[in-house]
């Protein structure tokens, strides 16, 4: 049995069939023909992008992403933290096991 690989699209061509469907100039059925993609998808993706179009002109965006970046940030640093941690507590494991054979 074959199997069927599932399409994918990059964001700007989801962007553009959006927009297409979102200006309402064509039915959801002309442009799923017209793209080759399931009306239904095109539905998502035209709910997608009116979910997140005020998102786009909010105040808030640029506060939300200095908060992201601050997280991403902290992240890093605590990673960096524990594989320093790690390497520490891997060569004193070594260390305590030479000396445990040195004296049996």
């Amino acid at each position: 049995m074959l199997s069927r690989m599932r399409k994918t699209y990059d964001a700007a061509f989801k962007a553009k069939v959006a927009f297409e469907a979102a200006k309402g100039e064509k039915t959801i059925a002309q442009i799923a023909s017209e793209f080759s993609v399931h009306p239904n998808q095109i539905r998502l993706w035209r709910n997608h992008l009116m979910d997140e179009l005020p998102e786009l002109f909010s105040s808030r965006r640029p506060q939300q992403e200095k908060a992201r970046e601050e997280l991403e940030a902290d992240l890093y640093q605590q990673i960096g933290q524990l594989k320093m941690e790690v390497e520490w507590l891997k060569k004193s494991h070594r260390r305590s096991c030479r000396d445990e054979a040195g004296r049996g």
